[in-house]
């Protein structure tokens, strides 16, 4: 499969690293670190050089929790940043928003990629990212940040989260976004408990189900950390990169991430392993 952006398209017969960088002050990793444009500039320059193949602005934090922002605040926070990395950077550039406005100002500024963790809930996205033919991120969310987190209940979670997945690609493609553009993301710690994440890792072949690419984020989350025992989360970098490589192995193509070189590493390896597996199979 490819996944078509702006400026060309991403060839995912390897894995893709999308490196995050925050440029907010209440992000539940790094808030606060890269406000300042050139700050950002210097940490997305060392994610590219380990490896990432693009970088995600994000301007409000989605940690469960946290309130809303006015749409003029994510622009002021995002704009600048978006400036100074397309000056300096040649790797495609993503924007995390769920405004079609924020999204507007920010393809204007040059960004190749929405990622829409409200997958098209504002209804002036989808054109938004139709006109600018640019990449699209579909993520399942459970409710909004501030609640999601608050009894999350599915009958099958993988079954639930592909339907409304499959359900919301069909829209962007209605709304003229083509297919190819458009990639899935399960949205792990979205309106999920701990065993919904690992369950929704292990059964990413019914997500595949949808015909798009999976994105896949586990970078640094709360279940991680329940995992070993209340790690904090600049310690949960190991454990990201088995969650990316087991993702990998059953199917997920996009890993967003905040540790890029170590992510970097573990996909080469189970890469290898799953390219010698389908050759012998």
């Amino acid at each position: 499969m490819i996944w078509g952006h702006r400026r060309g398209a991403f060839d995912l017969r390897r894995p893709l690293i999308m490196g995050i960088l925050n440029v907010t002050p209440d992000s539940f990793s790094d808030g606060g670190r890269f406000i300042d444009p050139q700050h950002a500039l210097e940490q997305a320059e060392a994610m590219v050089a380990e490896g990432a193949d693009l970088i995600d602005v994000g301007g409000e934090s989605t940690r469960p929790g946290a309130m809303p922002i006015h749409a003029a605040i994510e622009r002021q926070r995002i704009i600048p940043v978006v400036r100074v990395l397309r000056a300096n950077l040649r790797v495609p550039l993503s924007v995390d928003t769920r405004r079609a406005s924020v999204a507007k100002a920010a393809l204007d500024e040059g960004v190749d990629v929405i990622n829409d963790v409200s997958a098209l809930t504002d209804p002036g996205m989808a054109r938004v990212v139709a006109d600018a033919a640019a990449g699209l991120v579909l993520m399942h969310m459970r409710g909004v940040p501030a609640t999601m987190q608050d009894d999350p209940v599915y009958d099958d979670v993988a079954a639930d989260v592909t339907a409304v997945l499959r359900e919301r690609s069909t829209v962007a493609v209605r709304e003229g976004i083509d297919a190819e553009r458009v990639v899935i993301d399960p949205g792990l710690g979205f309106g999920k408990t701990q065993a919904h994440n690992l369950e929704l890792i292990a059964r990413l072949h019914v997500l595949a189900s949808v015909g798009r690419p999976i994105l896949l984020g586990p970078s640094r989350k709360a279940f991680l950390g329940a995992l070993l025992d209340g790690a904090p989360h600049e310690s949960r970098a190991v454990a990201t990169a088995a969650a990316c490589a087991i993702g990998l192995m059953n199917g997920a193509r996009v890993f967003r991430v905040h540790d890029v070189q170590i992510v970097w590493e573990a996909l080469r390896v189970a890469e290898a392993i799953r390219l010698t597996t389908d050759t012998r199979d």
